[in-house]
């Protein structure tokens, strides 16, 4: 049943225009980018050549992409989740979704996973732009395998809580900005100015951007894949919780 309501997910992801939308024009800003950064490392290309150690096309135009990335998905993740349950809610079918014979726990995990794997299928979709630079150079094959990765973790860790937002209210629009806020927040709380290590180590433990940066960096730290794996399971379990209250009150 689990991966019954995972392709239903996935197939109304790709039967909604605004999901074709937003796979065309991020497609389109990021080729723009892309380019933009390989036009940058030709350029460089020349005075590098004569540094020992100096930066790779991985560090010039990979790294730099794959950090956009990550924040780009920040902004359209929560108008891909918006809709999961608040739809459901406010198109009256919920109800029969919480009376059907399977568990609050195969219902969002299956649209976790539905939802999950549209954004992989995305992910795979840009991968094609640093992997085609084999053609012409010589890429960090490791960097780029640990970029993709924190990135899977990171949209894993977006769909889990969009789909928490979305079990709070039956408007998807309100969900989308709950969502929106709360990612921007675990996105920018490192930003804090404050002098005590204590507080300030905290909020990089807990700041989205930090943990990626690692994986960009080419860097594979089993605290990172926790936080990102932690994060991912707090939000589904929080999804189930809600369910759960919403069945027992009717």
């Amino acid at each position: 049943m689990l991966f019954t309501i995972a392709s239903r997910e996935f197939r109304n992801l790709f039967l909604s225009p605004l999901a074709w939308s937003i796979m065309a024009v991020l497609q389109l800003i990021l080729a723009y980018l892309f380019l933009t950064q390989v036009e940058t490392y030709m350029t460089l290309q020349p005075r590098l050549a004569g540094i020992e150690g100096a930066p790779g096309v991985t560090d010039i135009v990979v790294a730099p992409l794959l950090q956009t990335v990550g924040f780009v998905f920040l902004l359209i993740a929560p108008a891909i989740t918006m809709r999961t349950f608040s739809d459901e809610k406010r198109n009256h079918t919920l109800s029969l979704l919480l009376s059907a014979p399977v568990s609050m726990s195969d219902i969002v995990l299956g649209k976790f996973l539905g939802v999950a794997l549209f954004f992989f299928t995305l992910l795979l979709l840009i991968a094609a732009m640093p992997v085609s630079l084999y053609a012409g150079t010589t890429l960090d094959g490791g960097k780029l395998a640990a970029g993709l990765l924190g990135l899977a973790l990171l949209l894993s860790s977006f769909a889990a809580i969009g789909i928490f937002m979305s079990t709070l209210t039956e408007q998807p629009v309100v969900a989308a900005i709950s969502s929106f806020g709360l990612l921007l927040f675990l996105w920018i709380i490192d930003w804090s100015g404050t002098s005590n290590e204590g507080v300030t180590g905290l909020f990089a433990y807990l700041s989205l951007q930090t943990h990626l940066g690692s994986f960009l960096k080419g860097l594979f730290s089993s605290t990172d894949v926790a936080y990102y794996l932690l994060l991912t399971t707090l939000f589904l379990v929080l999804a189930i919780r809600r369910l759960d209250q919403q069945r027992l009150t009717g």
